[in-house]
């Protein structure tokens, strides 16, 4: 079998499961995967197309359990901050990188946005370590701030779903609620955002390979219904602590320049 299907259908499968409880992390797993077999340009247009389709079927699955309220106040200014930030990265595109290294024949540049975007997420992480942390919710009025940044940042760099669920894990949602508004949510983002994917993939069209997109599809819904299925076997406590770990992981990734 063509080693293209097996690492990007494996990685799309289990991205999806654990991704289905923390809210975030299957573009930022699932992109290196397939920039592996091809060209930066068609690894988006496909990550693309694997993200916003997993992200519908994940809602199919949970919509009965979306706080509504959660996703009018805090996805309608998400949407906004999205295209403040997206804004704002035309002003900063020609901003130089702060440190430029070699490491293992790659060579990784540290920009000044992602460098912004992983310190806050590493402080999101630690903090979540903090027992005294963990027992905090926040008040409905921090839904405005958490809105805002999330999509100021997920325009600026395309990292919104790590701050979405930092803030909506403090919320004292159950877990189920989480997972269904955070869906919600990532849904309104992705349709607002659909206008720059579907450039690049009609533009990219005649090259995709359709065949393993479909195959990467199919692998993350599975993964999706897993997650699904385990998610009342899971305790909340159990998603903070994936959603600490992996927004240490990502934190890790934009401070050093490897995301």
């Amino acid at each position: 079998m063509d080693m293209s299907y097996v690492i990007i259908c494996s990685v799309a499968l289990v991205a999806s499961g654990l991704t289905f409880f923390s809210g975030f992390g299957l573009g930022t797993v699932l992109l290196p995967a397939f920039a592996l077999f091809f060209a930066v340009e068609k690894a988006i247009a496909l990550t693309a197309v694997v993200h916003f389709l997993n992200g519908l079927f994940k809602l199919s699955l949970v919509w009965r359990h979306i706080d509504r309220a959660i996703v009018i106040r805090f996805g309608g200014l998400a949407i906004l901050g999205a295209l403040a930030g997206a804004w704002s990265l035309l002003w900063l595109s020609e901003a130089q990188p702060l440190l430029t290294y070699s490491l293992f024949g790659r060579n990784v540049e540290i920009a000044p946005v992602k460098l912004v975007v992983g310190v806050l997420l590493l402080l999101f992480a630690c903090a979540e370590m903090l027992p005294s942390f963990r027992a905090i919710s926040f008040a409905p009025r921090w839904l405005t701030l958490g809105g805002v940044l999330s999509g100021f940042f997920g325009g600026l760099s395309g990292m919104q779903g790590a701050l979405r669920s930092a803030f909506l894990v403090k919320l004292g949602l159950t877990k189920e609620a989480y997972v269904a508004t955070g869906a919600a949510i990532a849904f309104l983002i992705d349709v607002s955002r659909l206008g720059i994917y579907s450039r690049q993939i009609v533009e990219h069209r005649a090259d995709l390979n359709y065949g393993l997109l479909g195959a990467a599809v199919i692998a993350a819904f599975a993964g999706a219904i897993l997650g699904n299925r385990y998610l009342p076997k899971v305790k909340m406590s159990g998603i903070q602590g994936i959603v600490a770990t992996l927004l240490f992981i990502v934190a890790l990734g934009l401070i050093t320049g490897f995301l």
